[in-house]
């Protein structure tokens, strides 16, 4: 057996450093070649890292939380192979994965496969609608004849208590002996030996104190019960909630106490990962690329209409339509009229400056997720049909809200949208991605007064907002283009010229 060690490869262009998020593996466990051995977090998405040796693991290097440099021991695994593993090791797992974006394959012609990271039904789980319904509860068969009260055996008993033969309310008082509950847990009625097990375990309480329990989430096996009998009643539930709500007024809230030292009510959250990566491109964007903003309102009643036609279309079967889909064949569209959107200003070691048009599309879409904000983008746009547009906007809006994006997605991009009409929010003066020239902020679609034909009519209307580097875009350049855009947006019929 030989000692391996495995260091922390570069898994996307130019990676410095990256975040154990989480060990799939422990010391003792076998590992085979591919086997994921833990997430990582870069400064651009989380990445499953696989294994490039089979054997058992020994030790983990590294712990979870911590960020280390690219070609840090991580694990130690004892193998039988051997070999100082590359990054292509670590980037080329035997399954081909599915590409994201480009022309979409399917498996039979049809609709497309899953996309990464999504489930599927061949995965082992059921498909909508074949499991159990969520009322096909069974229940024990009731039982109509009366509770004998068994006789007390001759043993003696000390302090025996005086027990009245009970006649439950309905059958379904009656309950058989529950092994795994004691009777300490709710019930303050006498256990003799065993002998009454069917008795001792079920709480006792009328029908609506159970209704009122269920209601406000109350395990009556909690509640203290005063009854004659030994059962809860209205007044115990009061009391038992009285004190919960007293426990929670004690906890602390989001503003914490008042009393505390200032230092413990400032809650400190490191910047790390995503966050500090935009962090850092926000200001390098904002600080060296000179920004000019322009806005335009725009009459979207006709991509409205055409949006509603396109989810009643048998092609757009099961394809989720919306507005931005529209706003990114126009965003393409207005690109191929005005070159000079779609570049990129590089500053040369000489001290000289260029300015490089791309004759192709990576169209970035801004994504809010959980981890921060993203910027994946559909490589080679332009070649998309508007049914195709549809899938890779899906594909990247789930890829993007699982976490599962990952970095080749988010490099090369040249122009980008991002759809802040998603949070009701009329227009915004957004930053440039780095390495581009122009950004569009799509602001939401609503009713508005709109004059027509010399008559005031409601129409949906929205609001464009673009930013552009002045370097690269005059402001008649900017104006031609998001005039363009807006065209799309008011007659969609417009691509089909």
């Amino acid at each position: 057996m030989t000692l391996n060690k495995f260091n922390l490869p570069d898994v996307g262009e130019g990676l410095t450093e990256a975040e154990i998020v989480a060990w799939k593996v422990k010391p003792g466990d076998a590992v085979g070649i591919n086997d994921v051995l833990c997430e990582i977090e870069t400064a651009k998405s989380i990445v499953e890292l696989p294994s490039p040796f089979a054997g058992t693991v020994t030790e983990l290097l590294v712990p979870e939380g911590v960020t280390i440099d690219v070609g840090t021991a991580i694990i130690s695994v004892n193998s039988d192979v051997t070999g100082d593993p590359t990054p292509a090791d670590v980037r080329a797992p035997e399954t081909p994965v599915q590409p994201l974006y480009g022309k979409l394959p399917t498996s039979d012609g049809g609709a497309p496969e899953s996309a990464p990271g999504t489930d599927s039904a061949l995965a082992g789980g059921p498909l909508v609608g074949s499991g159990p319904k969520a009322d096909a509860v069974k229940r024990r068969p009731r039982k109509a004849a009366p509770v004998p009260v068994p006789e007390i055996s001759a043993a003696p008993i000390t302090g025996t208590p005086t027990v009245e033969p009970v006649q439950p309310h309905s059958a379904a008082e009656v309950v058989e002996p529950d092994e795994n509950r004691s009777a300490e847990a709710g019930d303050n009625r006498p256990t003799f030996g065993g002998a009454i097990t069917g008795l001792v375990n079920k709480v006792l309480a009328k029908p609506p104190v159970r209704k009122i329990a269920r209601d406000l989430g109350i395990d009556l096996a909690d509640v203290v019960a005063t009854g004659l009998r030994g059962e809860v009643t209205r007044e115990d539930l009061v009391s038992y909630q009285a004190q919960r709500d007293a426990e929670l007024d004690k906890a602390d809230g989001f503003w914490g106490k008042a009393g505390k030292p200032q230092d413990q009510r400032i809650e400190r959250i490191p910047v790390k990962g995503v966050r500090k990566a935009t962090a850092k491109a926000m200001v390098e964007s904002a600080f060296s690329a000179p920004h000019v903003s322009i806005f335009v309102d725009v009459d979207a009643s006709r991509t409205m209409e055409f949006v509603k036609r396109l989810k009643s279309s048998r092609d757009f079967e099961g394809i989720r339509v919306s507005p931005l889909l529209i706003l990114a064949k126009a965003v393409i569209w207005a690109a191929a009229r005005n070159p000079s959107v779609n570049a990129t200003w590089v500053d040369n070691d000489e001290g000289a400056a260029e300015i490089q048009v791309k004759h192709y599309m990576n169209l970035g879409i801004a994504a809010a997720t959980p981890r921060g904000l993203m910027v994946p983008n559909i490589k080679n746009a332009q070649d998309l049909s508007l049914k195709e547009l549809a899938l890779a906007l899906n594909n990247l809006a789930t890829t993007a809200r699982a976490g599962k994006t990952q970095p080749a997605e988010m490099q090369g991009g040249t122009l980008t949208i991002t759809n802040i009409g998603a949070l009701g929010i009329d227009t915004g003066t957004p930053i440039i991605n780095p390495g581009e020239v122009a950004i569009v902020a799509f602001g939401t679609i609503k009713q508005k007064p709109w004059v027509l034909d010399g008559e005031v009519i409601p129409r949906w209307i929205t609001t464009l907002g673009g930013s552009f580097d002045h370097r690269v875009v005059d402001g008649d350049l900017s104006a031609r283009f998001m005039a363009d855009v807006a065209a799309i947006l008011e007659e969609p019929a417009l691509l089909l010229d």
